[in-house]
């Protein structure tokens, strides 16, 4: 009977260490700004509180997730756009396979979302 009880709380322990976090994936991103609309395929992974990943924009182009950060079902990341000197600050909340957020850059706000891609 112990042995049984330890066996269940070690398959327990080891599932939740290698539990997956929210936000890890493939996801479909779309934001439309003044500057127009973008749409990406975004890929990203959580290692801790650490968030990394990419956009990829197509005809390759991609942008690199930079200073990610996770916390719970909550993610900040930056990413800079290629041929501007802008840098997005991206802040999101995961609800499922949906994430929405706000981008901030150049004194503007703006509301992007992404889905989980199938």
């Amino acid at each position: 009977m112990t042995r049984t009880v330890l066996i269940l709380v070690l398959m327990l322990v080891s599932s939740s260490l290698w539990a997956q976090s929210p936000v890890d994936g493939t996801w479909n991103f779309s934001m439309d700004s003044p500057m127009g609309s973008a749409t990406a395929t975004v890929v990203m992974e959580s290692e801790g509180s650490q968030l990394t990943g990419e956009f990829d924009l197509g005809g390759g182009r991609t942008w690199p997730i930079e200073e990610g950060t996770i916390d719970g079902n909550d993610i900040a990341f930056n990413i800079n756009r290629d041929g501007a000197s802008m840098t997005y600050e991206m802040s999101g909340s995961v609800e499922g396979d949906s994430i929405k957020g706000v981008a901030t850059a150049m004194g503007t706000t703006i509301d992007w979302s992404m889905t989980r891609a199938e």
